[in-house]
Parts: C-alpha cells; sequence; structure tokens
C-alpha cells in the first residue's frame, strides 16, 4: 500500500571511536544504516605497554566522519545523536584543555588507551586491598581500568597532571561533554571502570584505601558526582559550537553515552531470530551473549539478578540494557594477535603480494589456502600438531593474570605460505578456546547460556565465526547489519529524542 505523501523519515547519528579508528553512522527510524564512514586516529606508544592519544584529535575526527554523513540530508529529520567510545581515560584541567598523561609534557596526549597496562603495580596495590567493590569486578581489578591509572598520573605525573587536573573522564563521557558542554557521566562507564555501584554511588572507604582521598575531597567533582542512564538526554542537547563543528542543528538531543563494546551488544542482543530455529527463540534475551569482537573482543551476557563469577567482570546493574544485569568477559588482544602473528612471519610479504595479486584482503587470501591444502578432513583438523596460547598481552578473563605471556607449541623448520597459514589458524582456535573457557565460567555461576551473537570488525572473517561455533558448539547468529556498534550507538539517540519510550 502506497499513500500519495510519505511521512518523511526520521534519522539518528551514531558516532563509534575505537581504538585505530572514528566512525559514524546515519541510521533511520527502522535500524537500518543508511550512510557511514570512518576515519583513522593517532595512536602513539612511547614506550612499551604505554598508549595514548589526543583527544582533540579524536574530536576532530568525530567532527570530520559526522559531516560526511548527514550531508545532503534534511536536518529537520535528524533528531538524536548518541556515542560509544573506549573506556580510555581524558584529562583536562579546570579549563578543560589537555594536560599530559606522559613523562615528556606532550599537553596534546592527554589520553590514557584501554589497553595501556603502565599501572601494573598500581593494580596490584589495589588488589591486595580486597576491597568490597572489587568483588564487582569479578574479585580482580584490571589493569585496564580507570583506577589504577589515575594512581600512576598521581605518582608519576604530580606536578606535570594531577595538581593541574579539573577533570578525568571516560572517553565517552568527554564526548558527551564536548557535545552539550554538561560534565555529567553515564552509569556504564562509572559503573563498569571505576567502581560506582548503582544503589551506593562512590565508596569513600575505597579512594582513601588506595591513596586517592583527593577525589573524595571535592566531592567527586574530578570524576563524576551526576550519573545518567544510557540513554537519557544531556543537558539541553548539541551546543551551537558543538553543532557547528559536527554539522548538525544546535539543540537536537545528546544521549548519554556507552563503552563501545556495550553500544555493540546493545546493537545485536535484542535481534528477531524468529523463524530460525535457534534455542534462544521464545526465550527471554538471558539466554544470549553477545560478542564483540575487535582489537580485544568483549563477551557481554545480561541476567536478572545479580550473578557473581569469578575472573568475569560484573554484576553491573543496567550498564548495557536497562534493568538487567551485566557480566562482562574479554580477551585483552585478539584482532591485535591475529594482525601481530600473521605481519610477524617470515612468509608475511609472499602472503602480502599474493593477496594483492588476487585483489583480495591478506585474511581472505589466507582463508582460501587453507581450503586449498585441507584435503578431505575439516579444515580445524589442519592444526593438529600446532597449539597457540593466546595471552600474548596478558588474560583478562576469566584467569585475571596480566603476567601471562602467549606460546606456540609445535613449530617446525617450514617458513613458506602453508606455515603462516596454519599459525594463523590456530590462533583464531586459540582466541575461540578462550571464549569457550569464559562462556563455561559463566555457566558454571549459574548463567543459561544457548546462542551466541557476533559483531565488530573480526566478525567479518568467515573462519573466526565458524571456528567459535565449533568450538563452542553453540549456533552463532550475526546481524544483517553488520555495523552493530554504530546501530547501537544510534539507539542511544533515539531513546534521548523521545522518539521511543526507552532503550527496549
Amino acid at each position: 500500500m502506497h499513500s500519495e505523501k510519505q511521512a518523511p523519515v526520521n534519522y539518528y547519528v551514531g558516532i563509534d571511536v575505537g581504538s585505530a579508528s572514528v566512525r559514524a553512522a546515519l541510521v533511520d527510524e527502522f535500524g537500518t544504516v543508511v550512510a557511514h564512514a570512518d576515519q583513522p586516529i593517532q595512536v602513539w606508544e612511547p614506550q612499551p605497554d604505554h598508549y595514548e592519544q589526543s583527544s582533540a584529535d579524536i574530536w576532530a575526527a568525530c567532527c570530520s566522519v559526522t559531516k560526511k554523513v548527514v550531508c545532503g540530508i534534511d536536518a529537520s529529520q535528524i533528531r538524536g545523536v548518541g556515542f560509544d567510545a573506549t573506556c580510555s581515560l581524558v584529562v583536562v584541567d579546570k579549563q578543560f584543555q589537555p594536560l599530559p598523561v606522559n613523562c615528556e609534557g606532550q599537553n596534546y596526549r592527554n589520553v590514557i588507551m584501554w589497553m595501556d597496562h603502565r599501572a601494573v603495580s598500581q593494580v596490584e596495590r589495589i588488589n591486595a586491598t580486597q576491597h568490597r567493590v572489587l568483588s564487582y569486578v569479578g574479585g580482580v581489578m584490571s589493569v585496564e581500568m580507570q583506577p589504577p591509572k589515575l594512581l600512576w598520573i598521581k605518582e608519576n605525573l604530580q606536578e606535570l597532571c594531577w595538581e593541574k587536573a579539573g577533570y578525568f573522564f571516560d572517553l565517552p563521557d568527554f564526548l558527551s561533554w564536548k557535545a552539550t558542554g554538561v560534565t555529567a557521566r553515564s552509569l556504564c562507564t562509572v559503573v563498569c571502570k571505576w567502581t560506582y555501584t548503582s544503589d551506593g554511588g562512590w565508596d569513600d572507604s575505597f579512594w582513601k584505601i588506595i591513596g586517592l582521598e583527593d577525589l573524595v575531597k571535592d566531592k567527586y567533582e574530578k570524576i563524576g558526582n551526576h550519573v545518567l542512564s544510557p540513554g537519557e538526554p544531556v543537558g539541553k542537547g548539541l551546543t551551537p559550537e558543538a553543532a557547528k563543528d559536527l554539522g548538525l542543528p544546535e539543540g537536537i538531543a545528546v544521549a548519554a553515552s556507552l563503552i563501545d563494546a556495550h553500544a555493540g551488544g546493545l546493537g545485536v542482543i535484542g535481534a528477531d531470530v524468529k523463524g530460525h530455529n535457534l534455542p534462544c527463540e521464545n526465550q527471554p534475551i538471558t539466554s544470549r551473549v553477545a560478542m564483540i569482537c575487535g582489537t580485544s573482543s568483549c563477551h557481554m551476557g545480561v541476567s536478572e539478578t545479580p550473578i557473581f563469577v569469578p575472573g568475569v567482570w560484573g554484576p553491573y546493574f543496567s550498564a548495557m540494557v536497562p534493568g538487567l544485569w551485566l557480566n562482562e568477559g574479554g580477551q585483552s588482544a585478539t584482532g591485535k594477535l591475529i594482525d601481530h602473528v600473521v605481519r610477524g612471519h617470515v612468509a608475511f610479504p609472499e602472503l602480502q603480494s599474493k593477496a594483492a595479486a588476487s585483489a583480495h584482503s591478506i585474511y581472505t587470501y589466507l582463508n582460501s589456502h587453507l581450503d586449498l591444502i585441507k584435503k578431505s578432513l575439516p579444515v580445524g583438523f589442519l592444526t593438529v600438531d600446532l597449539h597457540v596460547w593466546p595471552d600474548f598481552h596478558g588474560n583478562r578473563s576469566p584467569l585475571t593474570d596480566l603476567t601471562l605471556k602467549g606460546m606456540v607449541v609445535g613449530l617446525t623448520l617450514s617458513r613458506g605460505l602453508d606455515e603462516l597459514a596454519l599459525i594463523y589458524l590456530a590462533t583464531i582456535q586459540a582466541i575461540a578456546l578462550g571464549t569457550r573457557h569464559i562462556l563455561e565460567t559463566m555457566q558454571a555461576a549459574g548463567h543459561h547460556i544457548n546462542t551466541l551473537f557476533l559483531c565488530g570488525g573480526l566478525s567479518k572473517n568467515p573462519l573466526f565465526v565458524q571456528m567459535h561455533a565449533d568450538i563452542t558448539g553453540k549456533p552463532v547468529v550475526l546481524s544483517k547489519e553488520v555495523e552493530s556498534v554504530l546501530v547501537g550507538a544510534a539507539i542511544l539517540g533515539a531513546c534521548a529524542s523521545g522518539d521511543f519510550a526507552s532503550i527496549q
């Protein structure tokens, strides 16, 4: 049925800041991505395990990609904006100017990335306190969370940074501040990375016992004392200055943000799977795990009551889906690990030239090469004598041991493309076995999981997806809309606009 005049469609903008790039999408009211763009951002690695970024560089990239996706769209149809980002730490002074998070005093490098592992001794001391807030992070805090990073800054950059600091933001909250001028924090960031609890707020005794009592003194002004649920509108929407930067109308709704993995979880976990004969059909979404697979991987499971899982973060109330408790397992290096193993191999130049000649990506080429050498058995059996332990960057879940190192067992003197393809396969299998370890630990604690929902860059690799199905023994669902993280961010904007009654 076509009516003579079609009602104008509403649009929402999702902006996703990943580890290496910023992406934006224009998403319509039906959840379809109608335009998307991306732009790389800079990462500095001044010494091993130190990873830094620039908040100015990140914001400039946000503006550039947003302008691209809204080009040619009637501004009155754009109703809301949602941000998600990696849980990196942004430091600014009282005038909101960047402060250095490095000994070189380089102000523009004012972001300690999520994957930075500089605060090892600080996190060991924090964990030694056995404070009660640690029970909400699987019993052991990760070096990738914010309290150890704050303590590192206080102990190493007292004059350069700590004494001048006006605000410490999680990157998703920095973006909503930049857009609205309001310093409110998202419940997602403060609960998942800063030890805020949804029932009790900040725990003064924790900050005092770890040596950060200065944050308590100013009533948590620096780390946030105004907390909003993801998707709630922030302030009065886009400020005139931010609207000009982003190429959007001023005053449109800006949502309280999410960490990037949580936006991916939101983008897939509620998918309609009717008619596919999946075990999660007609089951609550607590039977699903959303896996966001990129540079690192996150495993998001929700429950109606709090479940404490040893070595798995959470339970966090309303941190991803309002009204449900979230547990978050994770692997610190997945996409980064596969890249590291493949690019470091002696046959990599040969792979590069052959992939280029066949006009395929290196991973598409490797997958087809494995099919050529597999003979009669399924491809997974090629690595019967080759094994990888994947914790090259420590183990996040469920062993929570950042001192663990990687290992390869079963090497031969072969140096060719076959050997590279096999070690690539063994690495993917090792990552899938790590996922299985996380899922088994979650199930032993009380989760009932029967289906995996994958999104993120690695979910576009059919070998990665197949190995996860084979090794976990669970069906894997992929979204028709591959940009699930951007859909999750746009859902936030749609909720903030008031066009929809809730995230659900």
